[in-house]
Formats: C-alpha cells, sequence, structure tokens
C-alpha cells in the first residue's frame, strides 16, 4: 500500500503570505510617517492602504504599539546590517570605527523614520520591546575594534574602557539628531551637519590619542581626580 505524506507547502505558504502581509504594513506604516510624522501614524490608516478592514489588520498586530515595535526590530536589524557591509572589508581598529561612524550617521539620515524611534522617543507611551540582539552584537564588535586598536598602539588604553563606545554613540546621534532636526531631507553627502562627521569623527579620536601622537592637552586622557568637597581658607 503507498503511504501518503502530507505536503508542508500549504502552511509554508500561509507562514510566507502571512509574513509579506506585515512587511506591506511595515512599509505602509513607514509611508505614513514619512507624510505624516511618526505620532500621525494609524492603525485605520495602515488597513485603508493594504486594503483590508481595520479589524483584520489586528490578526497580525495587536496594537498599534506592536506595529511601532517592528518598526524598531526593523531599524535595529538594518542599522546593524548597514554597519556590517561597511566594515566587512575593513582592517579592524581605528578604520572599522570609522567606517562604523560614517555607516550609522549615513543610515540614520537615508531612513529618517526609523532613526527617530531608534534614537528618540516620539510616541507617547510607548517603549521598545523587540529585541536588541543585533545592537548587542554591534556594540560588542565596536568594544573589540577599540581593543585591537588599543593593543596596537593607534589608541590610549582608555579606549577600551566601557567610555569610549558610549561617547562613539553620544557623537554620532548628535550629529543625527541635529541634521534631522535642523535640515531634515538633505541627503548624507549634501547635509551641512552630516558633512561634519569626519571632523566630530576625528575630534572624538583626538580624546584617546596616546602621547605624543599628536593629542592636545586639552583631549589628551587625564586620570579622574578624586572628588574633594569645597573648603574655606582659615584666615
Amino acid at each position: 500500500m503507498a503511504i501518503v505524506y502530507s505536503s508542508p507547502a500549504g502552511p509554508d505558504r500561509r507562514l510566507l503570505r502571512r509574513q509579506q502581509t506585515i512587511e506591506e504594513a511595515l512599509d505602509a506604516a513607514v509611508a505614513i510617517m514619512e507624510e505624516a510624522g511618526v505620532g500621525g501614524l494609524s492603525m485605520s490608516e495602515i488597513a485603508r492602504r493594504l486594503g483590508m478592514r481595520q479589524p483584520s489588520l489586528y490578526k497580525y498586530f495587536p496594537s498599534l504599539h506592536a506595529v511601532y515595535d517592528a518598526l524598531f526590530a526593523r531599524g535595529v536589524e538594518r542599522t546593524s546590517a548597514a554597519v556590517q557591509a561597511a566594515v566587512a572589508d575593513v582592517p579592524r581598529g581605528v578604520a572599522s570605527i570609522r567606517a562604523a561612524g560614517r555607516a550609522l550617521v549615513r543610515w540614520a539620515v537615508e531612513n529618517p523614520v526609523l532613526a527617530q524611534l531608534l534614537y528618540w522617543r516620539p510616541v507617547p507611551g510607548f517603549a521598545p520591546t523587540a529585541t536588541f540582539a543585533p545592537s548587542v552584537r554591534l556594540m560588542d564588535q565596536l568594544r573589540a575594534a577599540f581593543a585591537a586598536a588599543v593593543q596596537a598602539g593607534a589608541l590610549h588604553p582608555r579606549a577600551a574602557s566601557e567610555e569610549a563606545p558610549r561617547l562613539f554613540t553620544v557623537v554620532l546621534s548628535g550629529l543625527i539628531s541635529q541634521q534631522m532636526a535642523n535640515e531634515p531631507g538633505a541627503g548624507y553627502d549634501t547635509g551641512i551637519f552630516t558633512g561634519l562627521t569626519d571632523a566630530a569623527l576625528e575630534m572624538f579620536f583626538a580624546r584617546y590619542a596616546r602621547a605624543g601622537a599628536g593629542a592636545s592637552p586639552e583631549t589628551a586622557p587625564r586620570p579622574q581626580a578624586a572628588h574633594r568637597p569645597n573648603r574655606r581658607e582659615d584666615r
């Protein structure tokens, strides 16, 4: 007797179609936010653009915040992918840190809607719950690049501390915020603030320059003095 095996093609096609609808909904959400602002997103407008009834959209996203969460996850994944592509053929160290910085700023200004969700908190009450795994991997790679630069003698040992990657993100997020707030719509290569990306990175690296490698007294790392309370001189 012949044995008939059930084919997974049916369920697979349904899952594929579901994922396709989710991606189409997210694409529609991005388009809406580009037109109406991040806070102008609504389930009704997403459903209208997909040509479905609003209750049907809840089969894919239980709430509007779930849409924002999926957009946040998309932003995290795509940011990480952009950086990975930028540093793939670059030696680990100062060169890869610089390449990563440029890629992060470029991606943000080219994807301002998703960048707002990543760098700002434009939606009242929304806090992302999506996985941060790509960001964690990215930060781990950044720390490794700083460690490699220190080991190669290109940066001061202090660059291997937690301060360096934190300050790196502060510098870049400042550039991104200034560009998006003051000259929205400008590209990375023409923006008045993104045009300062290399200069900002040089200022950042100057803080961690090794003694005798061009660091000025103002930018060279110094040991932090212990805090002492102010005292009045006895007279």
